[in-house]
């Protein structure tokens, strides 16, 4: 062969290379690949928790809702304590989708500069109550007391802050503060019980569970401090180029996603114990019937995540402490597929509330 038919060779064949690399950076959804529609995605890494709060989620996994709507979309599930951890696993690209608190959503968007995440759809309205030991009867009776969250900026932990600040109750170790911790939910009640914390504001079913299990007392359920007792605890996101390259598989996520709330209102019975199975899966340890129907009773399952509630929801985070400055959330909303998916069922679309435009 002649020295210039094997340079040609040569070149034809780094070409080759070249070309196939970058059709595998395109099939695993690399960063490198365009942010352009590449149909149905192989696998979707969805996470969840092992909460009430996230009921439709373990319906939808449990009853195969999610499943038969993916189609031959692969589905990988990741359990998770608090958002913080999730939104890591979002942020770090293994995740693709999760249901997750309105704090740490917002607090993903922020810390991406709004281009991490886009909300998709709500899923759970309340079920989140601050709870205390007996003789606890009043804001100024938490001075010197311990009160736990399950994690350092969750939804939870921004709700406590900013309400403790309402009250003009400080945050410390001192007699006239309230020392407030953050600690996984099975430790809290393990905690509450030994008498090492006296309080906690806990999302369903831990706060019930402190209740009917700890002996605990409801100083104030967060319905309270909301417009008609209504505030998203638990929605819907999914990271900002899934939700491009793979809108398809996105729509089907949130069929399922109906179909599991659906499912809910439509069989009560039947939803209590395929939620309870899922928990007992997941943590070991199934919740008694008083429990369970209390925990239910305080939660509502919507699709609507009510947009409006979000730039309060990220001016609380800055009273709260947990950060420095209110994100700016417009943009943070995409409820194209989800209004798409609700009509095609015949059912009412959501309002984004102008935060679908930056």
């Amino acid at each position: 062969m002649s020295l210039r038919r094997r340079l040609l060779s040569t070149a034809l064949i780094a070409l080759s290379a070249i070309a196939l690399s970058a059709c595998s950076r395109v099939d695993r959804g690399g960063d490198s690949a365009p942010a352009a529609d590449q149909g149905a995605a192989a696998e979707l890494r969805l996470g969840y928790f092992p909460n009430v709060t996230h009921a439709a989620a373990l319906i939808g996994v449990d009853k195969g809702l999610f499943a038969a709507e993916l189609g031959s979309t692969k589905l990988t599930t990741q359990t998770f304590n608090a958002g913080p951890e999730a939104v890591n696993a979002l942020l770090g690209e293994s995740l693709d989708a999760t249901f997750i608190g309105s704090g740490p959503a917002i607090n993903a968007y922020a810390k991406s500069k709004g281009e991490a995440i886009r909300l998709v759809a709500g899923a759970t309205s309340g079920g989140a109550q601050l709870v205390v030991k007996p003789g606890i009867t009043s804001p100024a009776d938490l001075k010197g007391k311990v009160v736990t969250t399950p994690q350092l900026a969750n939804t939870q932990d921004v709700a406590l802050k900013k309400w403790l600040s309402d009250q003009g109750l400080a945050i410390g170790t001192g007699p006239d503060q309230v020392n407030v911790t953050n600690t996984e939910n099975a430790q809290s009640l393990d905690l509450f019980k030994r008498g090492d914390v006296q309080g906690a504001w806990a999302p369903e079913p831990w706060s019930s569970r402190l209740v009917l299990d700890a002996g605990a007392e409801v100083l104030l359920d967060e319905k309270a401090l909301w417009e008609d007792g209504k505030f998203p605890t638990t929605v819907l996101v999914v990271r900002t180029k899934f939700l491009q390259r793979h809108p398809q598989t996105v729509e089907a996520l949130l069929r399922g996603h109906l179909a599991a709330t659906d499912f809910a209102r439509n069989n009560q019975v039947e939803a209590k114990q395929v939620v309870n199975n899922a928990l007992k899966a997941l943590t070991g340890k199934a919740l008694g019937e008083p429990v369970l129907d209390r925990a239910f009773g305080g939660i509502e399952l919507v699709l609507d995540p009510q947009a409006e509630s979000f730039p309060r929801l990220a001016k609380d985070a800055v009273t709260a402490g947990v950060a420095k400055e209110a994100a700016d959330v417009a943009g943070l909303v995409d409820f194209t597929l989800l209004n798409k998916v609700l009509s095609a069922a015949g059912k009412p679309t959501v309002d984004a509330a102008g935060l679908d435009k930056k």
